[in-house]
């Protein structure tokens, strides 16, 4: 049993307090994940004193550092209590809504959640880094380059504030956050802790927006979110790998929309079979858009475009283009590859186009 099934209990209850600091509990512990790291079972005892109110989170710091000072702890790896400060002090730092959108304020966050865990905490790193991925057989993600951190940050954030969000669809939304999470993550400014981060402050990010973040997505799927990242900013040209936001994609539809894509980290992995990943990718899409089993092996493009004609069957190429974000010639494309494949036809006259899809 991982350590934050241990807080269902709470989650049941009808009383906003305990179940809120329940699910705060389950994101802290399951971020820890990123790293591989676990909890101690005297951390998750005193969370559940925490969410029942017993004690509050100064409390917990005091009970915490109280621990770590006796015989008791004395063997507890150096690991394990990196994790136990760091997820107390994300419950700390997730209980409120004070957020500044800056570098200040990112690195304000870094500060506060590895505070007492790594030396320097909200440090921006003075040198170049690489890390060996396990989603790219042991290669690395190109990080930002350690003189260019400030500025690079400044300019996606200035970037982010300029951006309207007015009149997007809630996909055309979650595209656009997805790069934009994903562009800032690549950045990695800090030596250690960068995704850890990045997840509290999108969290803290969305909640500015207006957006319920349901906490249990960081719980459960948090190394599917690193993994997410890495393949957003990963290329090679040699290997026929382009940077995807896919992934990423399907995790904030999860995060804000409720639904239930499937997230399995083996299909995150370059050698993922093709074949394999298409079918499952497109099973995702199926369930996701409404399509027959006719429709599985499309491609993510062709699927957007029957999406958008399902709900407007006489929609024309210049909205589905807009829609889309594609050319108009894409768009072209795309509709007389449906038709090849029997799946699209076009009735009614030239002025009134109608579309018709077939799935049987």
């Amino acid at each position: 049993m991982e350590h934050y099934d241990e807080f269902e209990q709470y989650l049941r209850t009808t009383e906003p307090g305990p179940k809120e600091r329940a699910e705060l509990w389950q994101t802290a512990i399951g971020l820890q994940k990123v790293d591989g790291l676990e909890v101690s079972d005297y951390l998750v005892e005193t969370a559940k004193r925490h969410i029942e109110g017993e004690v509050d989170i100064d409390g917990v710091d005091r009970l915490i550092k109280t621990y770590y000072l006796s015989e008791a702890a004395r063997e507890i790896p150096e690991d394990v209590k990196e994790a136990d400060e760091v997820s107390k002090n994300i419950v700390r730092e997730l209980s409120t809504d004070a957020f500044v959108f800056s570098v200040a304020g990112l690195s304000g966050i870094h500060r506060r959640i590895f505070k007492g865990a790594m030396k320097h905490a909200g440090e921006f790193r003075r040198y170049d880094i690489s890390k060996k991925e396990w989603g790219l057989d042991g290669t690395s993600v190109l990080y930002g380059p350690n003189e260019d951190l400030v500025r690079t940050i400044e300019y996606d954030l200035e970037q982010e504030r300029q951006f309207r969000y007015n009149g997007l669809s809630q996909e055309h939304i979650i595209e656009h956050l997805a790069r934009f999470i994903s562009g800032l993550w690549q950045i990695h400014p800090f030596p250690e802790g960068n995704t850890r981060t990045t997840a509290v402050f999108t969290i803290k990010y969305l909640r500015s927006l207006g957006y319920k973040v349901e906490n249990d997505m960081f719980k459960t799927h948090s190394w599917y979110f690193r993994n997410a990242l890495v393949r957003a900013n990963y290329r090679n040209v040699n290997k026929g790998i382009e940077p995807t936001i896919e992934y990423l994609v399907f995790f904030l539809r999860n995060l804000l929309l409720g639904e239930t894509n499937e997230l399995k980290n083996r299909y995150l992995h370059i050698r993922w079979h093709d074949n394999q990943r298409q079918n499952d990718v497109s099973a995702t899409l199926k369930r996701q858009n409404g399509v027959s089993e006719q429709l599985m092996g499309l491609n993510l493009k062709e699927c957007a475009v029957l999406k958008l004609i399902k709900e407007n069957t006489s929609i024309s190429i210049a909205e589905l283009a807009d829609k889309t974000d594609l050319s108009a010639r894409t768009i072209d494309r795309i509709i007389k590859s449906l038709k090849d494949k029997g799946i699209l036809f076009r009735t009614g006259s030239t002025k009134q186009v109608k579309w018709q899809i077939n799935q049987t």
